[in-house]
């Protein structure tokens, strides 16, 4: 009885707070289903390492090797992409190409945040914050971890909750820059075959290119890349099968838990961590803002004018934004199929985070 309350005296006013947050994100997994793959075994991880003096985070401890295993060396992160890529079709951008300059604008976000952050965190602090604007959890992590940030956990909880809450933040800021008018624009989509060898080439040559530029996105995007090509070259359809949903499942319950590593009291219950939440939704909404305001800007010289909604879905959170795009213009015009046209400009954004990635990368000398 007396090492029963001795044990119980160890907890601190910290640690009840660590363990209440870990079990609000176990709550908005399960009855919001926000993000649950990852928000559950993320906030029960948490519970588990704000127990004091638990075996989960000793040298030897279950966290501290998935942590060291596949977080410290970005593995997961990156097997997770292979997923990702697994699971993305990029043959709406393929049928429409321009459609990649819809993803690259909508990473400003990324670069302002990135000035707002430096007036309160060092350099890679500052970066590893900024890339939550990417909307892209595994990239926010490789980066966090690669610039060896101290703020990773409330990055990545910074991270899939602004994913998560895409359905929330996005309709107000594209309503708030767009008129009816614009919103009512109809795109019809013009069904073009994109062919099989044009679909095997396109990550290949995408990688090629990408890893020449930015040598630093090559395993960002090589990984993610990968994972497309199993996907479209026809032969390995029960390996993409497998990446799709047993590795990309497997490796997002190992990351949410792994992740928690950072989100004990003395690392996650700073001031900072506040501001860093607030600087990650001020980067998902420029994000919003520069895909809106690109489509308007090309509508002023286009005589085939841009439904400004679908710059929306250039952030990386896939397919959410795209659907959420679709939704809105359905809702402005039952007869408005936006769909196809928002997919191929989210899916840009996916290749176009994880350059923003290497380039914040390559900007401060990882």
């Amino acid at each position: 009885m007396n090492i029963l309350w001795e044990n119980l005296a160890r907890f601190e006013i910290g640690n009840v707070i660590m363990i209440l947050i870990g079990c609000v994100l176990v709550y908005l997994a399960i009855k919001k289903e926000m993000e649950p793959t990852l928000l559950l075994p993320m906030g029960f991880g948490t519970i588990l390492v704000n127990v004091p003096l638990a075996d989960v985070i000793t040298e030897h401890g279950a966290l501290t090797t998935l942590y060291n295993a596949g977080i410290a060396n970005e593995l997961f992160p990156l097997l997770l992409f292979i997923g990702i890529g697994a699971m993305i079709d990029f043959g709406p951008l393929l049928t429409n190409p321009k459609l990649m300059l819809f993803g690259a604008a909508a990473q400003f976000g990324i670069f302002f945040t990135l000035s707002m952050a430096s007036i309160f965190f060092g350099d890679n602090d500052a970066a590893s914050i900024a890339i939550i604007g990417a909307a892209d959890g595994p990239t926010s992590i490789a980066v966090a971890n690669t610039l060896k940030s101290e703020y990773v956990g409330a990055i990545t909880v910074a991270a899939y909750s602004y994913m998560a809450l895409v359905p929330i933040i996005q309709p107000p800021v594209i309503k708030a820059l767009t008129t009816k008018k614009e919103r009512l624009i109809r795109m019809p989509y013009e069904q073009k075959d994109v062919s099989k060898l044009t679909r095997i080439l396109f990550p290949i040559i995408i990688t090629i290119v990408v890893s020449a530029i930015v040598p630093q996105a090559t395993a960002l995007i090589g990984f993610l890349m990968f994972g497309n090509l199993i996907r479209e070259c026809g032969v390995l359809d029960s390996l993409s099968d497998t990446a799709q949903k047993v590795l990309a499942n497997l490796i997002t319950i190992f990351l949410g838990i792994s992740v928690a590593f950072n989100m004990t009291a003395e690392k996650f219950l700073k001031p900072a961590t506040l501001l860093i939440m607030f600087l990650g939704l001020i980067a998902f909404i420029v994000d919003t803002a520069g895909g809106v305001l690109f489509a308007k800007f090309l509508n002023l010289f286009l005589k085939k004018k841009i439904n400004p909604m679908i710059g929306a879905a250039g952030i990386s959170a896939f397919p959410m934004s795209g659907r959420i795009v679709h939704k809105m213009g359905l809702q402005e015009d039952p007869q408005n199929f936006l769909l196809m046209h928002s997919i191929g400009v989210n899916v840009s954004g996916q290749i176009a985070s994880v350059i923003a990635g290497g380039i914040i990368l390559n900007m401060f000398g990882a």
